[in-house]
Order: C-alpha cells, then structure tokens, then sequence
C-alpha cells in the first residue's frame, strides 16, 4: 500500500481557490437531480464519485431517461450521457450562469428535464440561483488537474480505511454542497440535531455517525487546505487526544480534528496517514461516545488471501 509521498502535490490556497469556487457551483446543476432520488441516512445517495478523468454523479433512474452526468476535470468538459446519446459541454470560459442554460437546454435535447430547483446552496456571499451568478469565469486547466490529483489520491486513502467497517457506510465521494470529500460512518442512535440549524444539517445529523474527509476550504474564516474529522454528537474529552499522525490536532473553535495538507504530504506514506488518522477519530468515538469497537472487522488482504490455500481448497486439489 506505500507510494511515494512525491506523488502528493503542493497545494495553494490562493492559486486553487478560484477553480474550486467554479467547480463547486457547477456540480450542483446536476448534483441537484440526487434529490429525485430516494433519501439515504446523512446524504449518502447524492455524492459524486471520483473517476479517472473527473467527478460522477450517480445513475439516475428517472421516468424519462436513465443518465449520468460526468465532470471531466482532466478534459475541461461536461458529459451527460443516457440510456440514448450523450452530449458534451465544453467549460473554457463564461459564467455560472451562462453554463446553467446551456446544460438545461443540452439535457432536454436528450429528454432529461431540468434541475428541479436552481438555488446555490452552502456557498457564503453566493447569487441566490444559477441564473443570478453572471461572473465570467476562466477554466484554469492546471488546477483543475491538481484538484482532480488530489481528490482521486486522498479518496484512495479514505476508501482503504472504510473498508473493514461492519456498519452503515454510504460510498466515499463529494458531497457536492459543501465540496468536501466525505466518508462517513453510521450507527442508528438516534441524534436529535440542533434546532437551528439548516434542513439539510438537520436532516444529516438524525443519526450518530463518525465522519473523516477532505476540502480544498476547511475552515471558512482562514485559508486551510486537508483533512478533517469530527465525531456526531460531539462528546467531550477530545481535546488532549493523540490522532493518529504527528501535526493533526482537535480545533476547539471549528469544532473539528484537522490535519493540514503540507503535513499530510510529508508523512513517509501519505495513504497510510489518513487510515491512521481515521483509525484515531473512530477510536475516539470509541472512547468517548460508547461507540462498538466491534464494528470494525480486520483489515483483509484479497489478493493473499486469493492465493492461499485454505483446507477446503486443498482437499479440492489434493
């Protein structure tokens, strides 16, 4: 599982913030017909999946079509494609606003209808809709590549430390609200959400979970790039607590555990940083909040165990 921590880019806050803006919006155009689809607890049926060349929505299975809408990062482009044709949408340069028009009308030309709803959602300061975001924007093909570099490796970590988990576990992937990449773990304890927060928190939090991810924008008032963590309902005791990888510490004021990106990426294996960094949050959950151990199994390796040879399989072949 090592690889070389080389392979983990520098990251810039500044040079990255305008492509991650953009790229945030537009995923919610088709982001938005997840919300068709049937709830899952904390969100888990919206996420884009990260692909080889970008982001992915899910199939969606609707009375029309069946579609899928692919964001290329690596190609500057927009694929929809159905169950009769595909379309693409080049994203060089214009606005939010002038991308919203031209994918409604391109996903009609393949029976697909549009959004339900157009309303920009968890961006501060944001036009309200897609129509109102009228700033020309550049398509910035080297971020775009970094975002992409970054997403597929740390998504390669969160996948590896997700899998021995006996509960629920929606797929890791963006959320496309808030741009973070999310893995999340489930238990049904009930988990009554604040009352004050936004419905889409509120109906995140019905249950307890444990939650480990990555954002390009950590922490809204100062530029922080890499991974966090935070345990749901926030127990107490977490802030003198070791978390897994030398550099990641407890934010009391963002309520979160981070691990900033440039310690991140000099660790000696990055991708084992992050399953150890998980492996420390869920073991607080443990500790703190009565979560069951037992619901993490042993880490398997498939391809000895592919290879081995068990009692049956040499009597098979005796």
């Amino acid at each position: 599982m090592s690889e070389r921590p080389d392979m983990w880019p520098k990251l810039d806050h500044a040079e990255l913030a305008p492509m991650v803006d953009y790229v945030n919006r537009i995923v919610q155009v088709a982001g938005k017909y997840a919300l068709d689809d049937p709830f899952e607890v904390g969100w888990g049926n919206i996420v884009l999946d990260v692909t080889p060349r970008g982001l992915r929505t899910p199939t969606f299975r609707h009375r029309d079509a069946t579609f899928s809408v692919h964001y290329r990062l690596l190609d500057g482009d927009v694929v929809i494609e159905t169950d009769e044709d595909e379309r693409r949408l080049p994203l060089s340069e214009g606005s939010v606003a002038s991308f919203y028009r031209a994918f409604c009308d391109v996903a009609a030309e393949l029976g697909v209808h549009a959004p339900r709803t157009s309303l920009i959602c968890e961006i501060p300061d944001s036009p309200a809709t897609f129509e109102d975001d009228d700033n020309e924007r550049t398509w910035d093909a080297h971020a775009a590549h970094l975002m992409w570099q970054t997403l597929n490796l740390v998504a390669g970590g969160l996948e590896y430390w997700q899998a021995p988990f006996l509960g629920h576990r929606p797929r890791v992937g963006v959320m496309w609200g808030g741009f973070d990449l999310s893995a999340t773990r489930h238990r049904p304890q009930p988990a009554p959400p604040p009352p004050d927060a936004p419905p889409f928190m509120q109906n995140a939090q019905i249950n307890a979970y444990v939650a480990v991810g990555f954002s390009f924008k950590n922490l809204p008032d100062r530029p922080s790039i890499g991974m966090y963590a935070y345990i749901w309902p926030q127990p107490d005791g977490l802030a003198d607590r070791a978390w897994g990888v030398e550099g990641a510490h407890w934010d009391e004021e963002a309520g979160l555990v981070l691990l900033p990106w440039d310690v991140l990426r000099q660790t000696p294996d990055p991708r084992q940083a992050i399953v150890l960094f998980g492996d420390a949050v869920y073991q607080a959950a443990v500790d703190t909040a009565d979560w069951p151990a037992e619901l993490v199994g042993p880490r398997v390796d498939g391809w000895h165990m592919s290879r081995t040879a068990t009692p049956a399989t040499e009597y098979l072949h005796g």
